[in-house]
């Protein structure tokens, strides 16, 4: 139960500081409270957990014009971040976790503007079909997050220029391009700013938990530190463009799929797989799941992964026949 409500808006706008006070703010949450972050990236895309940074983003036009890429802990798609973007966090215990209730903060900020938003598919909210947020999940131990964008004033031709995706993406969702696909809420609600959102979101929080919300003090720099480092690396970021004797993908309900291995002595070697599905921890552990399976249809059947929810037991039956595709 929700007893205590904060908030916190930074400054900086530089992606992996704001990463950092993310992660520091989830693995700091109460039992019983409920932090909204709200923050903005200048000039960034940002992939989720298992992308592929150069599949899903032009990553040397980007850095060549001052840009940042960063890689966040959620799974999800790329998304691009400007000033016209507010960004969005709750983080709470898990036993508080409710995406409806969290997501009613941002419908209800947004219908003071006059606008009904829905939330649709997997992870969108729209008004009128269009697209002005998309949301991503993350969970560590007891403790989880949930976030998103907010487009306000997004320059959408920078964003199509930086973003590459893919069409069996655009196809899915009936849509010819990424810029035909969203809106920004000022142009629907011209009195929309950044300013006024923000202030608008931090009414409905305390309207939907029933409670007054307190600005939280922020951590030292040296604290984050060592995190912003960490989420700045090369490794991190984009790790090694690596060539691969095979490059199999697809794209099913729950997200994209793309796996990339070789086979040495009848069995999957180097691994890779990159996916903007929402299970990004369930994701990351199937490469090493795969690595050594002989390259057989029948062993690739037999092959046990522990799963969690009918979700997991989907994505695991969708890599598991992608790959018998390419033997049979």
């Amino acid at each position: 139960m929700i007893t205590k409500l904060s908030y916190c808006i930074t400054d900086s706008t530089e992606p992996y500081e704001n990463i950092a006070l993310e992660e520091y703010l989830l693995t700091h949450v109460e039992p019983g409270q409920c932090i909204l972050y709200l923050w903005q990236n200048r000039n960034t895309v940002v992939i989720g957990r298992n992308q592929n940074a150069w599949g899903e983003c032009r990553v040397r036009e980007l850095e060549e014009a001052g840009g940042f890429l960063a890689r966040r802990l959620s799974g999800g798609g790329a998304v691009y971040h400007d000033m016209g973007n507010l960004n969005f966090t709750f983080l709470v215990r898990q036993e508080d976790y409710d995406v409806d209730r969290q997501l009613s903060v941002i419908q209800e900020a947004v219908r003071a503007f006059g606008l009904d938003a829905q939330k649709t598919g997997r992870n969108d909210v729209t008004v009128d079909g269009r697209k002005f947020s998309g949301n991503a999940f993350y969970k560590t131990g007891p403790f989880c997050y949930h976030h998103g964008t907010l487009l306000v004033n997004v320059d959408t031709a920078q964003m199509s220029r930086y973003l590459q995706v893919s069409k069996a993406k655009l196809a899915s969702k009936g849509v010819a391009s990424v810029r035909s696909r969203v809106v920004n809420l000022s142009e629907l609600a011209p009195e929309i700013t950044v300013q006024s959102l923000t202030d608008s979101l931090l009414k409905s929080l305390a309207q939907v938990y029933g409670l007054p919300a307190r600005e939280l003090s922020m951590p030292e720099q040296s604290v984050l530190q060592p995190r912003r480092d960490f989420f700045a690396s090369w490794a991190w970021r984009l790790g090694a463009k690596i060539p691969f004797a095979e490059q199999i993908q697809n794209r099913y309900p729950w997200g994209d799929l793309s796996l990339s291995y070789t086979v040495q002595n009848g069995c999957l070697t180097d691994v890779h797989l990159f996916s903007d599905g929402m299970e990004a921890d369930f994701l990351a552990t199937l490469p090493q799941a795969l690595t050594g399976c002989p390259y057989d249809g029948k062993a690739l059947e037999s092959l046990s992964v522990p799963t969690e929810n009918a979700l997991q037991e989907t994505i695991l039956r969708d890599c598991i026949q992608l790959l018998k595709s390419q033997i049979e």
